[in-house]
């Protein structure tokens, strides 16, 4: 691991926390994020292209790394769809750049979400995962507003290799993580 501010928060706390709350016998059982992943659909991009350029940039100025174009798998007649045209874009962050990405959306970001009452618990998957949807990608402070041509949402998934929600719930609460309730059920 590196250097940034909550991989070091890993390393000398919640490592410690995790494995007196949950007893693990061994330090690798401990769970941790692997990878952010981060998606932004651009169901726009059919009748203009260029948008798929400009979601690209925003997502790239982000995350601090060259999304990936997704191109359609199939056609859809009703969506004007052909297959191979691009509809949306994504990242996956690992390391370093994962730990600074999500320092930056707990600190930063998310605190600018409007209405903003806490992160949902439903997220989780029943396999130690965290998908979150944001409505607005203005929420990250390097968008500037004015630079913009649309508003876009994104998915964000925190892929952990945690074995139950419960013990994912705790590692992303014990970095930082806002959540609305205390406990998950």
């Amino acid at each position: 691991m590196g250097n940034s501010r909550l991989s070091k928060k890993y390393t000398e706390t919640v490592v410690a926390e995790l494995k007196e709350e949950f007893n693990y016998k061994n330090v690798m059982q401990i769970p941790k994020i692997e990878k952010i992943s981060i998606n932004m659909g651009i169901g726009d991009a059919i009748q203009n292209s260029k948008l798929v350029d400009s979601a690209a940039s925003d997502l790239a100025i982000i995350t601090g790394q060259k999304p990936i174009v997704r191109k359609a798998k199939k056609s859809i007649s009703n969506f004007k769809l052909r297959q191979g045209m691009p509809i949306g874009c994504s990242v996956t962050l690992r390391g370093d750049r994962m730990y600074e990405f999500l320092d930056r959306f707990i600190a930063l970001a998310v605190p600018r979400i409007r209405d903003f009452k806490g992160l949902p618990v439903k997220g989780f998957d029943g396999r130690g995962n965290y998908n979150l949807g944001v409505k607005e990608h203005t929420i990250f402070p390097e968008i500037e507003y004015d630079k913009i041509d649309k508003v876009r949402g994104m998915n964000i998934t925190f892929v952990t290799n945690a074995k139950t929600d419960e013990e994912a719930f705790s590692l992303l609460q014990r970095l930082g993580m806002p959540f609305v309730k205390k406990k998950i059920k």
